[in-house]
């Protein structure tokens, strides 16, 4: 894409890249680390002290949380092959003291710088270790609810890629921060009711680039001027529901990823890499709220209950691979990649910037100077719990790049931040809950509403249909009869008339019987009074009313539905009622939400304030002596432990002065001797950081710490117990008035027993430092021999920790020198009690190894014993003679070169030897 070298990471072309060029961390770890409630709870994590001038960039903020320090780790590269080669004659820069958390740089071979941090990690640290002392404690802290920051930075070609984005598809051991990190995660999160959202991105040449979508290459950076939160809504969010799936996103990131050829790595990145995994975890509330809503009759009814908002915690996890610092000159950046260097050093002087104000409490951070600083403003100084792994080699060429990034790292632990839980209501959830439930009323009131219009329509029709069949009815009925009386009617008439007829002709013409018309209207009134017609008539009236009655039956009826659909509408009218008493809830429920947050912040400046109070009578106390402090072991033990507390916090050991005046050392070596493991294991830790002083070892051997040590060493069981009080041993074996008293107390005798028995490369090498420095002392030498001093020391080599065979040949060394001492003064007249003892096959095997501490001293421990003439044959039949030649003209150190040249020009058995094999010096 670019000139100058600059290529994508992609296909196998990444594969090979990163085997050649990233570093090989194959040890396992040897301490796992406790229960995430255990780690949550460490005080060593988070600092005790209040935070500094606000987040990175000032600003201050009304809401408190929890102090907490910015944790920083250190890890050694081992040497690759091209510094095997080229650094083989050297001795490293750099030797850690893993036990202690501390690290000297060496200046030369004389003279070293020491500095503490919160780990060390050697260069066989396995990936596994690493995760669990610099990342786990952030991540669980991220599904805590806290935000979380895991950095590296490092010289390029140290390993800070390897150590945060290796993804150990080929080897699971090998895998990096990054998947285990989100292996934790996903372990922990329930799909149901949270969610899990990543984002990766780069900044490249002061651009935020998202490597998930490489066409969306200018990402701004917004700010929340409330918050102070930062934020990048331009970046691809993609749900993770799997593992698998994010490896497969960070494989595609990976692959987007500016990478180019230099003279320091083969794939060195050209970009800050950053990846954001943001946690949304929902927390059921602790109580329910009912909320009465007035029916029609004016009652109230709970037609909603527990309307209590959801708690919601939302965290962000920021892993960030920061691309490598390094000088142009030894990196040979050029054309494009030059230009790159410049915008990655840049970027990283800001940083560096922004880090020493927080560490100063300057009034003025200087965030908006880059980018970089703007991404990070939460991770320094702001609210986020941050954990820095910073990244070394061992190469003496490079010592001014690993002093500047064991300084940026001293600076880093200097920044606390002030961690608090990112908790808050969630109303939108609750505002979709009471949504969906006025949508359910409403659907409910229309189907009721639809259900009594059918019921009304049935009624109306039902009835319409009934009184068209009773008027039906009527209508039939009044044609029947009316037909009915006409038909009998004309019967009685025609047989009126037959009558009349009739008695015409019986009676003749003389007598007058009437007109027809008479005799008719006679007929009618004589037939008028039976009862059959009348009936009739009644039952038709009758008939008539039924019919009428049941009309306003079916009236009345219509009365009732119309009154019913009166009512429901009545209903319908306080439905409505009760949504709009919902909707104006949901208003006081805002309103109520103003108001909390307004309290909140009073309360949170309150909170404010009653810590500082809390710091100055805290600081009250640490003035009052110690008896009225502290009383009883119970008391005396937590100010030991508050004291190592401050000292990891600071960075650095509190003064001897202020250690006696608040505990006294009389009351810490009483506490060697408690029944509780973990009082004896903090006390005797204790004692070793007051002995690696040399202006307190007078002080700890007059109080009797020097017997309580050896009884430890003696009696107790645990490995750390042993391995510090080794540790101690050593420190005091330094001095050497207190060398005798060691020997007189059998102090070689119980180390003796201890290399025996122990297994730990650890404890070894403390056991064997402390033999090796009993092994210069000229008085002591018999005694130590004959105690099993040398034997033991040869013992260990079976350890083949490199840590332990330099501490034994350091011994060996020390251990000739005082017999060529002896032999110059003319007191030795025997053959040395190392070759007596079987130690020259050892030292001819090792006097060409790979580790110059190791080499150095062999070749030290050849030159001394070759000065003694009555070691000369056995050494000549041991190999040692062709050695010493070799040292005489190949050895790094002219001193010892000239050392070796001058005992075999002044031994005559060599010289005469020399010459039958034809060997020219």
């Amino acid at each position: 894409m670019a000139s100058g070298g600059v290529s994508y990471r992609n296909g196998s072309a990444l594969k090979s890249s990163m085997k050649s060029s990233s570093p090989s961390f194959n040890s396992t770890p040897k301490t796992s680390l406790k229960s995430r409630a255990s780690a949550a709870a460490n005080p060593s994590y988070g600092g005790l002290r209040r935070s500094s001038s606000g987040s990175l960039g000032g600003g201050g903020r009304d809401d408190t949380g929890v102090p907490g320090r910015v944790r920083v780790a250190v890890r050694l590269r081992p040497r690759n092959a091209e510094e095997s080669v080229a650094d083989a004659d050297f001795a490293d820069c750099v030797e850690l003291q893993p036990e202690l958390k501390r690290l000297k740089l060496r200046r030369n071979n004389w003279d070293s710088e020491t500095y503490e941090f919160d780990e060390v990690l050697t260069e066989f640290a396995s990936q596994k270790r690493v995760y669990e002392v610099v990342a786990k404690p952030v991540v669980e802290s991220v599904l805590e609810g806290y935000n979380g920051t895991v950095m590296a930075y490092g010289q390029t070609g140290t390993g800070k890629t390897f150590t945060l984005g290796r993804l150990g598809e080929e080897d699971t051991a090998a895998r990096g921060i990054m998947v285990r990190s989100m292996e934790d995660i996903l372990a922990d999160i329930s799909p149901e009711t949270d969610s899990l959202s990543v984002s990766y991105l780069q900044l490249y040449m002061e651009t935020v680039q998202d490597l998930l979508a490489p066409e969306n290459d200018n990402i701004s950076i917004l700010e929340d001027p409330k918050t102070g939160d930062v934020s990048v809504p331009g970046a691809t969010l993609v749900d993770i529901r799997d593992q698998q799936s994010f490896v497969e996103l960070l494989r595609v990131g990976e692959a987007h990823r500016f990478a180019a050829n230099t003279k320091l790595n083969t794939e060195s990145s050209r970009s800050h890499a950053i990846l954001m995994v943001h946690v949304k975890r929902s927390i059921k509330g602790k109580h329910d709220r009912e909320l009465p809503l007035p029916n029609e009759n004016g009652n109230a009814s709970l037609l909603v209950k527990s309307f209590k908002p959801p708690i919601v915690r939302k965290s962000k996890l920021v892993v960030v691979d920061l691309a490598g610092s390094e000088r142009i000159d030894k990196s040979g950046s050029e054309g494009h990649t030059l230009e790159e260097a410049k915008s990655i050093n840049l970027s990283l002087s800001a940083l560096g910037k922004c880090i020493n104000a927080l560490a100063e409490n300057s009034a003025h951070v200087p965030v908006r100077d880059s980018k970089l600083t703007r991404l990070l403003r939460d991770s320094f100084g702001g609210t986020a719990r941050t954990s820095l792994v910073i990244t070394i080699g061992p190469s003496p060429r490079h010592r001014g790049e690993t002093a500047s990034t064991i300084m940026f790292g001293q600076r880093a632990m200097k920044v606390e931040n002030m961690v608090k839980i990112k908790e808050e209501f969630d109303y939108k959830s609750l505002c979709r809950r009471l949504d969906i439930q006025l949508d359910k009323l409403i659907a409910e009131n229309e189907r009721q509403q639809k259900s009594f219009d059918d019921e009304v329509e049935r009624l109306r029709a039902d009835a319409e249909i009934r009184i068209a069949e009773a008027e039906s009815n009527y209508a039939k009925a009044l044609e029947n009869e009316r037909l009915k009386y006409q038909r009998d009617y004309m019967e009685s008439i025609k047989k009126l008339e037959e009558q009349w007829l009739m008695n015409q002709k019986v009676r003749g013409g003389d007598k007058k019987v009437g007109t027809r018309d008479e005799f008719l209207d006679k007929t009618c009134s004589q037939e008028g009074s039976k009862p059959s017609s009348s009936e009739e008539i009644a039952e038709v009236k009758q008939l008539l009313q039924n019919e009428i009655d049941l009309r306003q039956s079916a009236e009345e009826e219509v009365v009732n539905l119309k009154s019913q659909v009166v009512q429901w509408k009545k209903l319908e009218a306080a439905g409505n009622v009760e949504i709009f008493n919902l909707r104006k809830l949901l208003e006081d429920e805002a309103g109520q939400k103003v108001k909390l947050e307004e309290e909140i912040s009073i309360l949170r400046s309150q909170l404010l304030q009653l810590s500082f109070e809390a710091d100055e009578t805290r600081r009250g106390l640490d003035g009052v002596g110690p008896g009225k402090a502290f009383t009883g072991l119970d008391s005396l033990m937590s100010q030991v432990r508050h004291l190592q507390l401050k000292d990891s916090e600071n960075g650095q050991k509190a003064s001897v002065a202020k250690l006696f005046e608040q505990v006294g050392l009389h009351k810490i070596l009483s506490l060697l001797e408690s029944e509780d493991a973990d009082v004896r294991i903090h006390a005797v830790k204790v004692v070793a950081n007051l002995a690696a002083e040399e202006a307190n070892q007078e002080k700890i051997v007059e109080a009797g710490g020097l017997s309580s040590l050896l009884m430890l060493l003696r009696s107790s069981e645990d490995e750390t117990i042993r391995r510090v009080a080794a540790g101690a041993i050593a420190n005091l074996a330094m001095n050497e008035s207190n060398q005798e008293l060691i020997m007189a107390q059998g102090g070689i005798s119980l180390l003796s027993i201890t290399a025996a028995d122990a297994e730990d490369p650890q404890t070894l090498r403390m056991v064997a430092g402390a033999i090796a420095n009993l092994c210069g002392n000229d008085k002591l030498q018999t005694k130590l021999r004959g105690e099993g001093g040398i034997k033991a020391l040869l013992g260990m080599v079976r350890s083949g920790h490199p840590d332990v065979l330099a501490q034994v040949a350091r011994g060996i060394a020390n251990f000739a020198k005082c017999e060529s001492r002896a032999s110059s003064q003319g007191t030795k007249t025997r053959r040395s009690f190392l070759i007596e003892d079987g130690a020259l096959p050892w030292i001819v095997q090792n006097a060409n190894n790979e580790a110059s501490p190791i080499r150095r001293h062999i070749e030290l421990a050849l030159c001394h014993l070759a000065q003694h003439e009555v070691n000369a044959k056995d050494m000549i039949c041991g190999g040692a003679l062709w050695e010493l030649v070799r040292i005489s003209q190949d050895c790094s150190r002219e001193d010892i070169r000239t050392l070796a040249q001058r005992t075999l020009t002044s031994s005559p058995t060599f010289q005469s030897e020399m010459r039958r094999l034809r060997i020219e010096c």
